[in-house]
């Protein structure tokens, strides 16, 4: 049979109230029965006192019917010894009468009174009893009829409680297992893909917080899908557009008949171009993969940012100078910075890169650097065509573009600033992007200036 949750619930908890009432019951006999037996003794002391007294004042003629009538009413078996020793037994009949001996028969009969010790088991103690000026020895044995009706009424209310309780978990499992089994079910629906699954629940112990962190769950798998999606369609769409291209013209070469002998160097650039494009897309792509699996070669070292900037300058001189653009720099002659080299140089040539590419010719573009103990604030801003306020927010998603037609023209494949957040964030930085419509752009870097950042980044 399947042991489930709720099964198991269930009998861990009749198992637990079973062993506690066994061990609680075996430990008050243990703890309380010299207690027990010492006031059931002196109950009997008592009775037995009563008895003598009651004899003495009334001095009945018929002594055997006066103590079958005493042992009645106070409901314990009587031993009656007279002076040679011979024992009369009185009151309700025992599965087992005390063994008393003669020693013991002796001392009461001596004047003294006589507790049964713990270990004999049945409880009794000794009276001297005289009658008629002869010593004779009662003794009051406890007799089972006295506990039998205490002993039915604890096993009644025990088995009340255990069926009491046993109602009770069997409710209030099912109420903690349901929604585990909710749960469970919700789970093999997201194992099967189904990511838009939500489990209400109103509770606020921990089942309710496994519910909520299980929506969450769902709920981001759910964005991780949808970001493999669109990340698979763009990628395709990416690659084919200029796959598309070089098949075309490719096999319009094939055929001298299609293609005029002048026209054949112009076919081979755009073929040479679209492979570029392929090329730099899938360096891309490598390059985002290795950044996200966070084993990136990192080599932290203290260089001039300031020369570093101005090279980046220089190297894209020829796309600056073709569009007749301004370059403006505005910093101080030396910037130490612990970072990097490599990825931060890349980091600059996109941003300037993407600077140059939206900037109209004739335009400006002004880059400074900012610095203090502990941060380092690089800032370009260029006169470009700018980035509509909803979609600044976005220009950071992998294969985003906001001018798709005009980013195709300048040959962009929307990973370039995706990866520029990514290195910044690996560098324990942050960017922060502001931009007006036909006004320009105005790009904020943030670098720690220390290499806490760097070196915890290249220990991971």
């Amino acid at each position: 049979m399947k042991k489930n949750l709720y099964v198991r619930i269930v009998c861990t908890f009749l198992a637990v109230i079973l062993f506690s009432l066994l061990t609680s019951f075996l430990a008050g006999v243990f703890l309380f029965k010299k207690e027990i037996n010492h006031v059931g003794q002196n109950d009997m002391i008592a009775v037995g006192k009563e008895i003598i007294a009651l004899y003495e004042q009334t001095k009945p003629d018929d002594r055997t019917r006066f103590i079958s009538r005493m042992a009645t009413v106070s409901a314990y078996r009587i031993h009656l010894y007279d002076n040679s020793g011979r024992a009369t037994i009185y009151g309700p009949s025992n599965s087992e009468d005390a063994v008393i001996t003669p020693d013991v028969v002796h001392q009461v009969l001596q004047g003294k009174q006589y507790r049964s010790p713990v270990e004999q088991g049945l409880t009794f103690v000794g009276l001297p009893f005289p009658f008629d000026g002869a010593p004779h020895a009662m003794f009051m044995q406890f007799t089972p009829q006295n506990e039998n009706l205490m002993n039915r009424l604890m096993l009644l209310v025990l088995l009340l409680g255990l069926l009491i309780g046993s109602l009770c978990i069997l409710i209030s499992a099912r109420y903690l297992v349901k929604p585990l089994q909710t749960l469970t079910q919700a789970t093999k629906r997201v194992a099967k893909g189904d990511f838009s699954i939500e489990i209400k629940t109103n509770r606020v112990d921990e089942v309710g917080a496994l519910t909520q962190g299980f929506n969450e769950m769902a709920n981001e798998l759910k964005q991780l899908e949808q970001m493999r999606q669109d990340f698979v369609s763009n990628v395709s769409h990416e690659i084919q557009t200029p796959l598309t291209s070089i098949a075309g013209f490719a096999t319009a070469m094939k055929n001298s008949n299609l293609v005029a002998e002048k026209d054949r160097s112009y076919y081979l650039d755009i073929i040479i171009s679209e492979s570029g494009r392929l090329s730099r897309l899938s360096d891309n792509l490598l390059r985002l993969a290795s950044l996200d699996s966070e084993q990136h070669p990192f080599e932290a070292t203290t260089y001039n940012l300031t020369e570093q900037i101005k090279q980046v300058v220089v190297t894209c001189e020829p796309q600056w100078s073709a569009k007749e653009i301004a370059i403006e720099l505005n910093m101080a002659d030396s910037v130490q910075i612990t970072a990097d080299n490599d990825q931060l140089n890349q980091v600059w040539m996109n941003l300037l890169g993407n600077a140059i590419k939206f900037t109209p010719a004739g335009g400006h573009i002004a880059i400074q650097i900012v610095s203090d103990k502990n941060e380092i604030v690089f800032t370009i801003t260029d006169s470009g065509i700018g980035i509509p306020p909803d979609k600044l927010e976005l220009v950071f998603e992998r294969f985003y573009k906001t001018d798709p037609a005009r980013n195709r023209d300048v040959g962009g494949n929307g990973l370039g600033l995706a990866i520029v957040k990514k290195i910044i964030t690996l560098h324990g930085g942050n960017i922060i992007m502001a931009s007006r419509v036909g006004q320009g752009t105005t790009v904020e870097v943030h670098l720690p200036i220390g290499e806490s950042t760097t070196s915890d980044f290249a220990l991971r």
